[in-house]
């Protein structure tokens, strides 16, 4: 039997600085530095779940416009391994954002959001990078829509893994306003078949991708 029964980070609500930047997307993606970097909260339990510790580098920035992401994945021997048609269980970046930082409820409202970032899976070889929205699931309410082509998406294959360079506009974050709520709901997973399960607050087996209460806060500090 497992000597812990419930993962490490569950009894902590985690808080952490977003900071800011002016012109956080512009066409050659977000380049965001090393002082965006998140900490790696999956350290706590040895690392990712059933794979490599610490093996994504997880950046975050905020602007009046919008959230930038980029996630760096690095030690992989395989291609990673993306489906347009099936996005849940393909290699990527997942991001949850409650943009009310609700932390007392179980279901999602609509200030919740689940994007998708894949660094290939569609075109006919597959190659092509993939952005979109899903419903959470037993969600409340769904947020308001908007249209798919305004997620900002760069992806580069390296030689032993990729970069992945995301931005989530304004318009797309029902809810969205720094000036009034200066405080996230916020975490992510970053899904590799090779390197595992790694994410910011509490992952599986608890049902994070539902449940705002198992996410972390990002404070969005200038």
């Amino acid at each position: 039997m497992s000597e812990f029964l419930l993962p490490k980070r569950f009894p902590f609500r985690f808080s952490l600085p977003c900071l800011y930047r002016k012109k956080a997307w512009s066409d050659k993606g977000a380049a965001l530095g090393e002082k965006y970097r998140l900490v790696d909260l999956a350290e706590l339990e040895g690392g990712a779940r059933g794979g490599k510790a610490g093996y994504a580098d997880v950046r975050v920035a905020w602007s009046e416009a919008g959230l930038a992401f980029s996630v760096q994945v690095a030690d992989k021997k395989r291609p990673p391994w993306c489906r347009e048609t099936r996005l849940d269980d393909s290699d990527g970046l997942q991001v949850f954002i409650d943009t009310r930082n609700v932390q007392n409820v179980h279901r999602a409202t609509r200030f919740c959001h689940h994007f998708i970032f894949l660094p290939g899976g569609a075109g006919p070889k597959l190659d092509q990078p993939v952005a979109a929205w899903l419903p959470i699931h037993r969600a409340r309410e769904n947020p308001q829509s908007f249209e798919i082509e305004s997620l900002g998406l760069r992806a580069e294959k390296r030689g032993d893994g990729y970069l992945l360079e995301a931005f989530v506009p304004a318009e797309a974050l029902t809810g969205y306003d720094p000036s009034e709520h200066a405080a996230l709901g916020f975490t992510y997973a970053v899904i590799d078949r090779e390197l595992g399960e790694q994410t910011l607050a509490t992952g599986s087996p608890m049902p994070f991708q539902e449940d705002p209460s198992l996410w972390a806060t990002l404070e969005l500090v200038r």
